[in-house]
């Protein structure tokens, strides 16, 4: 008996070794290619990019090895050359899911040494993969085939399994050695002649193959495909994929995207559906992107697989005509199902890409909360982001009662104004829209206090001259015009019994010059203090006008020209800290641009966008977000040491109200997808505004502010987001060299400010009294 320990592998050497060679060899020779050079070069390239085709590019030429199977006839690798006696008797399990790694992780630990337990000692290798997701090998508990271990060990670990790992020639890309985390003496190690032929009588007693097939080369799976056999006689005659009952057996969804959905995207990508001339081979076609996402199976395809009036003999004999071919993902699948599961419509998937360009950020629709997903229906997708950020300081504002904790260790309430700018006719009014069902509730409740405080204006008018005037209601008011005096907001103020105010103006032109006519008219540092909640008031020696001091709690939404924004943030709103504290955003570029399409939400949408402000106004104290609070230290960190390299000012004085901004915005998210434990779309979702928050003040206010640090104008253009100025130093410089790279736009102070700060955050070293040193580190 052969006692060496053998794998199936695939180098990657070689042009003609493509996903279909494998070939046999020895353990160690794994061991080498996980320690290749190649390898480690592919994992640092792959987790540099942020391109998903990028990385799926680079992710094709790692090595990889097969999990079931040693042997493959012809080193080829499909279900035909498989070696049925070749079987490992173990199988991986692929965690892919990135907030379940670590329990998962953790929990496979203790099944190991569960005194007893099922899965003692069961566990052969686990590493992680490229993308730290994790890959668990185990051995196959006697009588159990690979999706009833897979399924059963999956259930121990408390994760969902992922059935995409049943198949028998599945493959395991390579991960550098240092991803691997334990290796048992008996991985990949032939069993005992015995013991192999106790396994496989033990399959053979259930009517399968030797290593756990049945007739049609499938791992028998009973749990996905209950009563396939029985059905198998009664499918002859009836069309395929249905039972004469009507029954399915299996999944009419993937990743709940309908299968129905998937094809009729194909078609409209692939030319349209096929004539009957060509049915045959476009029905082949389709079939063999598909299985991509059919497990492969026969049986599952003919079951989602479109007839057009061809034979139940016909339709089986295209789909294992496709199923024969070698085993590989179909990238144009992968797009249809990425579009359809961002919840746009399949003529916007490219739009989604030119956005995504443009702007660096990707609405994930699909991924967003109850209330934020039914707010983009109907939205084109260059307009997501504008219709994000007008509806969030009115979700903020109906979550008034709520406190958090940032990074910082300061409390802090959900404080939010945003400006949505765009040149005229650049509808501007998607956004209204939305925000008109939003405030709903507000308006309703408001209405009954006007009608309260109108009718205590007629009472105090009305009452004759020695009478007593009626006490005055102070209703509380929650929505107020922009063009409010501020002796009125400061009473709304008064009266707003710790609630947050909101205005919505649809002219931010209106807003400009409705603040400047006296002194106490304007309404800028009143909009500073509320991202806060800091203090203000006026105190007149008169009781015609309003007195007094309170908390101003006070979120916005404005629609602007770009003109308008010039003229409201001149260089005092651009320096006082206004404009670090506005979430911007931009709608597209309408110039010369055909008419945009836009849809209309049902009663059903509108419903659940007032169930969400029903769920935002029920929470109240503290909301302690700790992974939010980490993911936002973390950006605003990495961030700092962007804009340090970069002598960059303008983006160090952004980033950090751009951190709180989309700090905030994280913990709406948080509160509408429930509350529980911070998912990962949510942390997704605050560095997504973080990050779109930051580039828009940069892009809007940038070069204003620039110039009132260096009073010159181009210091902006000349060192642009990609230019670091730190970078461009030769590794021993002094000063004379930093002061001619800022061209003398920095002065001497600010120039040891920069020095001292490299040097105490190790980035530099002194040699001697003039020169410097770049400290050897990857950043």
């Amino acid at each position: 008996m052969n006692t060496q320990k053998t794998i199936a592998v695939n180098p990657r050497q070689q042009k003609e070794q493509t996903r279909a060679f494998v070939k046999e060899c020895p353990l160690h020779d794994y061991d080498e290619l996980t320690r290749s050079e190649k390898v480690i070069q592919l994992e640092r390239r792959i987790n540099a990019s942020n391109d998903e085709d990028e990385q799926r590019k680079l992710k094709g030429y790692l090595p990889f090895r097969c999990p079931h199977y040693t042997q493959f006839r012809d080193d080829y690798r499909d279900r035909e050359h498989i070696v049925a006696e070749s079987f490992t008797w173990q199988t991986c399990v692929d965690i892919d899911d990135p907030e379940l790694v670590e329990r998962a992780n953790t929990e496979s630990e203790r099944l190991n040494v569960e005194v007893g337990g099922q899965w003692q000692g069961m566990m052969l290798h686990k590493d992680y993969s490229i993308r730290r997701k994790l890959h668990i090998d185990l051995r196959l508990p006697v009588g159990m085939t690979v999706p009833e271990a897979q399924r059963a060990y999956c259930k121990a670990l408390g994760v969902e399994a992922d059935t995409s790992c049943f198949t028998p020639e599945r493959f395991i890309y390579l991960s550098p050695a240092d991803f691997e985390i334990y290796r048992s003496d008996q991985w990949y190690e032939p069993l005992s002649e015995e013991e192999i032929a106790r396994r496989r009588k033990a399959y053979t007693d259930r009517g399968l193959t030797i290593d756990g097939r049945t007739e049609d080369g499938a791992y028998d799976d009973p749990e996905s495909e209950t009563a396939t056999m029985a059905a198998k006689a009664t499918r002859q005659e009836t069309p395929a994929g249905e039972t004469k009952t009507g029954e399915r057996n299996f999944p009419m969804k993937f990743k709940g995207i309908p299968y129905t959905d998937i094809i009729s995207e194909f078609w409209r990508r692939t030319g349209g559906e096929p004539s009957k001339g060509e049915r045959n081979k476009r029905l082949h076609q389709l079939t063999a992107n598909l299985r991509a996402v059919c497990d492969n199976s026969e049986d599952w395809l003919l079951e989602v697989m479109p007839r057009y009036e061809l034979s139940a003999q016909e339709m089986k004999s295209i789909v294992h005509s496709a199923c024969k071919e070698p085993t590989k993902g179909s990238r144009l699948i992968d797009q249809i199902v990425k579009a359809l599961g961002m919840g746009i419509g399949s003529e916007e998937a490219d739009d989604a890409d030119a956005v995504e360009k443009e702007t660096g950020v990707k609405v994930n629709v699909k991924a967003l909360p109850m209330g934020l997903r039914e707010s983009l229906v109907g939205v084109p997708v260059s307009m997501h982001m504008p219709v994000l950020c007008g509806v969030l300081p009115l979700a903020a504002a109906y979550a008034d009662q709520v406190e958090v904790e940032y990074c910082d260790g300061n409390r802090q309430h959900l404080g939010l104004m945003s400006i949505v700018r765009g040149e005229q006719a650049s509808n501007k009014s998607v956004v209204k829209n939305a925000i008109d069902v939003w405030k709903r509730q507000f308006d309703e409740e408001d209405a009954l206090a006007r009608k309260r405080e109108e009718e205590w204006k007629e009472r105090k008018k009305g009452r004759k001259a020695n009478e007593k005037a009626p006490d005055d209601p102070h209703v509380l008011i929650r929505m107020v015009p922009v063009t409010v005096s501020c002796s009125t907001l400061l009473k709304r103020f008064k009266n707003a019994q710790g609630h947050t105010l909101y205005s919505f103006g649809e002219e931010l032109d209106t807003l400009r010059k409705t603040n400047g006519a006296g002194s106490w008219s304007s309404k800028y540092d009143i909009y500073r203090l509320s991202f806060d909640r800091g203090e203000w008031g006026q105190d007149y020696n008169s009781d015609q006008a309003e007195s007094g001091n309170v908390k101003v709690c006070y979120n916005w939404t404005m629609l602007g020209t770009n003109g308008a924004m010039r003229k409201c943030f001149k260089q005092d709103n651009i320096e006082n800290g206004l404009s670090s504290r506005i979430l911007v955003a931009e709608m597209p570029d309408s110039s010369f641009q055909k008419m945009p399409k836009f849809g209309r939400r049902s009663a059903e949408d509108e419903a659940r966008i007032q169930e969400a402000v029903t769920r935002l106004r029920s929470y109240s104290g503290l909301i302690d977000t700790p992974r939010l609070r980490k993911a936002i230290e973390d950006w605003v960190e990495q961030k700092r040491v962007e804009a340090a390299k970069n002598i960059d000012h303008v983006k160090d004085t952004y980033r950090k109200r751009a951190a709180v901004i989309g700090f905030r915005c994280g913990v709406i998210f948080h509160m509408l997808d429930g509350g529980q434990k911070e998912s990962k779309r949510c942390l997704d979702f605050a560095l997504m505004m973080a990050e779109y928050c930051l580039q828009q003040q940069i892009a809007a206010f940038g070069e204003a502010l620039q110039s009132e640090y260096v009073n010159a104008q181009d210091e902006c253009q000349r060192y642009g987001k990609n230019h670091s100025v730190f970078d461009q130093l030769a590794p021993v410089f002094t000063m004379d060299d930093l002061r001619s790279l800022k061209r003398g736009f920095c002065g001497e102070s600010a120039l040891r400010n920069i020095v001292t700060r490299w040097t105490r955050d190790g980035w530099i070293e002194k040699t001697d009294a003039k020169h410097w040193a770049k400290a050897k580190q990857e950043n």
